[in-house]
C-alpha cells in the first residue's frame, strides 16, 4: 500500500476551506500587540499568549536588535558545542532566581524543553503520571522515554491517589502538570498534589508555560500556592509572557546538570539565537521591575470573565486571563468564530482532540496591553454574535 494513500484521503480540512469555515494558519500581515491585521483588516486580537504585551516594548525590541548587532543572527552550533554564550548563562542564572529554583537550563523551544526532559529523567523502571488536559509536549516527552505512562483524570485528587497506589514503590515516579492549563484557564491544585507526592515517593514538575508572567505575580503558579520549595522541575516557555522564543526547565543544580548532559531535544539541537535570548532577558527585567504591568493583566482577565458571565456564556473554570467560550458541538464553535472574526475580533477555535468532545470552545486570552475599550468592544461584539448563533 502507498504510504501516501492517507494524504490523498484525507479531506476534512478541505471541505472547512471550500466552505470558507478554516480558522488556521492564518497569515497575518500584521502583527501589534493588541492588534493584528489580516488582508487589511484590522482585529482586536483575543487569542495571543502575549500576555503582557512585551513583543512590542521598545526595550524589548532594542534589546534583541543590540544582540543581532553584537552576535549576529545565530550561533550555528548547539549548547553542546560552540552554541552557548555568556548570554545564554546569564539568562538561566536569572531564571533560576526569579522562579525560586538553584539552577536553569535554556532550551531552544518551550517543545525541546519537555521533550528532553521528560524522556532523559523516566527510565524503563519509571512511570510517568500525567493530567489528562497535560499539554502534547508533555505527552511526547514520555513517548520518547522508555518508561510508562498513567493518567488521572483533570485535576481529580482522588483518582491521582488510585493511579499513584497503583504503581510499585520500586518503581521511580514523576507527576507532571500544567501550572495555569493552556485550555480551560484553571490552576493544577498544587497545594492537594505535593502532599499526594511526598505520600507516594514521587517527584512533581509543573509545565507553567502559560504561568509564568501570569500566576503568582508573575514568578508562576508554585509561587501562587508558595510551593516553589515543594515542586522539583519548574519548566516555562519563552513564546509567550517573554515574548521571544525557547524555554527552560529550573530546579536543584544536580538534575539541571543530568539534565544538561542527557537531554537530546538540547544536545542534538542548534541554541536558542542572540536576538531570542536577549528579549527574553530583557522581559525578565520588566517583569522584575514593573510588577503594575502583571496586576494590569490580572484586572483585564477579570474583568473580561465577569463580563462573559453576564452575558450567560460558559467560560468553565477560569481563573485567569485564560478565559474559554465552551461551546459543545464542532459547527456553533466554527460559526462563532467566523461570526466574530466578520466583525473584528480574534479567536482560536478549539475542537477534538485538543479538547474531549462536548467541551469544543473558542480560547481567548487577554493581555496586560489591552485597553479598556478594545475589552468593552469585544464583549459587545461577542453578545451580538452569541444571539445570531444561538449561543446565547
Amino acid at each position: 500500500m502507498d504510504i501516501f494513500q492517507k494524504c490523498y484521503e484525507y479531506d476534512m480540512i478541505k471541505q472547512m476551506i471550500a466552505a470558507d469555515h478554516y480558522p488556521y494558519f492564518l497569515p497575518l500581515s500584521e502583527s501589534e500587540g493588541t492588534i493584528a491585521e489580516y488582508k487589511g483588516r484590522k482585529l482586536i486580537m483575543c487569542g495571543s499568549n502575549n500576555y503582557l504585551g512585551l513583543t512590542t516594548h521598545p526595550k524589548v525590541r532594542e534589546a534583541a536588535i543590540q544582540a543581532i548587532e553584537k552576535y549576529g543572527t545565530s550561533c550555528t552550533g548547539s549548547r553542546f558545542l560552540n552554541g552557548s554564550l555568556e548570554m545564554h548563562e546569564q539568562l538561566e542564572h536569572e531564571i533560576a532566581e526569579y522562579v525560586g529554583k538553584e539552577s536553569a537550563l535554556v532550551f531552544s523551544t518551550g517543545m525541546q524543553v519537555n521533550l528532553g526532559t521528560i524522556s532523559s529523567l523516566i527510565g524503563r523502571q519509571d512511570v510517568a503520571i500525567l493530567d489528562k488536559d497535560a499539554h502534547a509536549s508533555i505527552y511526547d516527552g514520555v513517548k520518547l522515554s522508555y518508561g510508562k505512562m498513567e493518567r488521572f483524570a483533570h485535576n481529580d485528587m482522588a483518582h491521582l491517589r488510585r493511579v499513584l497506589e497503583s504503581i510499585p514503590e520500586s518503581a521511580g515516579k514523576l507527576i507532571i502538570v500544567d501550572g495555569l492549563f493552556s485550555m480551560e484557564g484553571d490552576l493544577a491544585k498544587l497545594d492537594e498534589i505535593v502532599p499526594l507526592a511526598k505520600e507516594f515517593g514521587a517527584r512533581l514538575m509543573v509545565d507553567d508555560a502559560h504561568g509564568i508572567g501570569v500566576t503568582g505575580g508573575g514568578r508562576g503558579t508554585s509561587a501562587q500556592f508558595g510551593l516553589t520549595d515543594e515542586v522539583d522541575l519548574i519548566m516555562s516557555t519563552f513564546s509567550k509572557s517573554f515574548a521571544s522564543l525557547g524555554g527552560f526547565i529550573a530546579g536543584d543544580e544536580d538534575i539541571v546538570h543530568y539534565i544538561k548532559h542527557n537531554a537530546r531535544s538540547m544536545i542534538f539541537s542548534a541554541s536558542i539565537q542572540p536576538a531570542s535570548a536577549a528579549a527574553a532577558l530583557m522581559s525578565l527585567k520588566i517583569m522584575r521591575e514593573e510588577p503594575e504591568i502583571n496586576q494590569q493583566l490580572i484586572r483585564n482577565g477579570a474583568k473580561m470573565r465577569e463580563g462573559f458571565q453576564k452575558l450567560g456564556f460558559d467560560i468553565g473554570h477560569s481563573v485567569t486571563p485564560v478565559v474559554p467560550i465552551v461551546i459543545g458541538n464542532n459547527e456553533q464553535t466554527f460559526g462563532m468564530a467566523r461570526g466574530l472574526f466578520d466583525k473584528g475580533v480574534y479567536v482560536n477555535s478549539v475542537i477534538s482532540p485538543a479538547v474531549p468532545a462536548g467541551r469544543q470552545m473558542l480560547r481567548t486570552s487577554y493581555m496586560a496591553t489591552h485597553t479598556a475599550e478594545q475589552l468593552d468592544l469585544v464583549l459587545e461584539i461577542f453578545e451580538e454574535v452569541g444571539k445570531e448563533v444561538g449561543l446565547i
